[in-house]
């Protein structure tokens, strides 16, 4: 036998080796490992946001909602999550950054969720940070009626920081800053208003 055949006989076999080794599927704790995710009951991905949902401002024609913060869940978040934050940003607006409608933190690691309008007031279930209007609470869209549907998209972020670690009345900028590093996991939700429905 000649010593290329020999060696190609010793690739092959610690090859089949290594094949027998290695389990058929990928393993169970892969396979189980949940998947971060963030939804609002009863609304898909890409929906349109209800105008219960959309923001109230007198001083700006059309915007006439009923400024009632959806109802979202989540689920599959790490084990060493200590707490969440969220940021609600709406990309059609104020470009290149967007205009930002939400933004809480200090979200204790045992809550999965909001009820629907839970968001809308001060609540001891998160901190307050600043969105583009200097709101600590939910506001929802409010497009000019002009523009096409904007999209909305909700970030929710696994941290590892204690719930009271964050001052109060950060805005998205500050908290990205304070974040860095130690964000575990994030997940998205992307919702519409506006536009000729």
């Amino acid at each position: 036998m000649t010593q290329p055949k020999v060696a190609g006989l010793a690739i092959a076999g610690a090859l089949a080796a290594l094949a027998a080794s290695m389990p058929e599927t990928p393993s169970a704790a892969a396979d189980s490992k949940p998947v971060f995710d963030l939804v609002s009951p009863g609304l898909k991905e890409w929906d349109f946001l209800p105008k219960k949902n959309a923001g109230n401002n007198p001083t700006a024609p059309g915007c006439d909602g009923g400024n009632l913060s959806p109802a979202l869940s989540w689920s599959g978040a790490p084990a060493d999550t200590k707490s969440y934050a969220i940021v609600l940003v709406d990309l059609g607006a104020n470009p290149p950054t967007g205009f930002v409608h939400w933004v809480a933190y200090g979200i204790a690691a045992n809550k999965t969720g909001f009820a629907e309008g839970e968001a809308s007031k001060p609540s001891g279930t998160f901190v307050g940070g600043r969105s583009g209007i200097g709101r600590e609470t939910y506001f929802g869209p409010c497009p000019p009626a002009t523009d096409k549907v904007h999209p909305y998209t909700f970030v929710l972020m696994a941290t590892d920081l204690a719930p009271g670690a964050l001052k109060a009345g950060m805005t998205r900028d500050e908290l990205a800053a304070a974040l860095k590093g130690h964000i575990v996991a994030r997940t998205t939700l992307v919702l519409r208003y506006g536009g000729q429905r």
